[in-house]
């Protein structure tokens, strides 16, 4: 199965599915134990792991923010882009003037917002997003959703999505993979998948 560039692909089913592993995979944090992935038709185990990760960045479900100040935490990335990449990012993400705030003093949506900085920072060629408003109140979620989608659109970014919102799904994405027990279920564009 290939994903093509500026695609947002967004991965559904139920719990336990291994949606989440299939985003290890990607970012090779897990390997495969058959077949391989590659990236740009080159077997991702060729290219240094931390290459790979700023080439192919993760968003968690969890935003693993580390104690300190927000720029501790978007600037920790291992390639930091100058200062004004850093604000002009904090802005677009509708968080001007939180460099020097404590991450513990943030909101929920704050915190996902300040880990799709971080990731966002590093210029991937690929957005891996698990499940990125699942732990919200609606209002966060809908805010983060609509900052999402200006960004890919503005960014031109290639994102796989894991979602256990169908609904979300259809708002978001161009194509949806359903994936039962491990296993590929259905691939294709999500008006016919999701339909």
């Amino acid at each position: 199965m290939a994903i093509p560039e500026s695609t947002v692909l967004v991965v559904v089913g139920p719990s336990g599915a291994g949606k989440s592993s299939f985003l290890r995979l990607l970012n090779r944090l897990d390997e495969p134990t058959e077949r391989m992935v590659l990236l740009d038709g080159e077997d991702y185990r060729n290219i240094p792991p931390r290459a790979l990760r700023r080439r192919v960045g993760l968003v968690p479900q969890d935003p693993a923010l580390v104690p300190g100040t927000v720029f501790d935490n978007v600037a920790r990335g291992p390639l930091l882009r100058d200062e004004t990449h850093l604000e002009e990012l904090l802005e677009r993400l509708g968080l001007t003037g939180y460099e020097d705030r404590d991450v513990e003093e943030l909101s929920g949506g704050e915190k996902q917002r300040i880990a799709i900085a971080r990731t966002l920072l590093n210029d991937p060629d690929v957005l891996l997003l698990d499940e990125p408003t699942s732990h919200l109140d609606s209002a966060a979620e809908e805010r983060v959703e609509t900052l999402l989608v200006d960004l890919i659109h503005e960014l031109d970014l290639t994102v796989v999505m894991v979602t256990h919102d169908e609904d979300q799904a259809r708002r978001i994405g161009d194509r949806v993979l359903v994936l039962r027990d491990g296993r590929l279920d259905r691939v294709g564009p999500v008006e016919e998948v999701l339909a």
